[in-house]
């Protein structure tokens, strides 16, 4: 019998084989703990990390979904500081839906198409 963890990164290994970031088009990953939750833009190419953003940052205390929101926002005005404009988007074996549906939405609204 599987855990919860090893159904995630089996279902992590079947997304990434089909998705990969360039350089005009980089993957934005979100991996979300219980506590927190994080973000980040990557070329697979060179294998280097364009932007980055979490929940670690934050100052105010808020809850997860709002959190989740913040960092969606943050991720996108960074990613226009870096000239990024579209993302290819890794959902990390985890469902579309919640915390990760947040991020995604305020990353969208933020001005990043995916």
């Amino acid at each position: 019998m599987t855990t919860k963890i090893e159904r995630r990164i089996k279902i992590k290994y079947r997304v990434r084989n089909k998705l990969s970031g360039t350089a005009e088009r980089p993957r934005m990953s979100v991996f979300r703990s219980n506590k927190q939750i994080y973000v980040q833009i990557i070329d697979d190419l060179s294998g280097k990390t364009l932007a980055a953003a979490s929940s670690l940052n934050l100052t105010e205390k808020l809850a997860k979904k709002e959190q989740a929101t913040k960092v969606g926002e943050m991720i996108a005005k960074k990613a226009q500081e870096a000239g990024i404009t579209t993302v290819v988007f890794d959902r990390n074996g985890y469902l579309y839906h919640g915390r990760v549906k947040e991020v995604a939405d305020a990353a969208r609204n933020g001005g990043l198409n995916f």
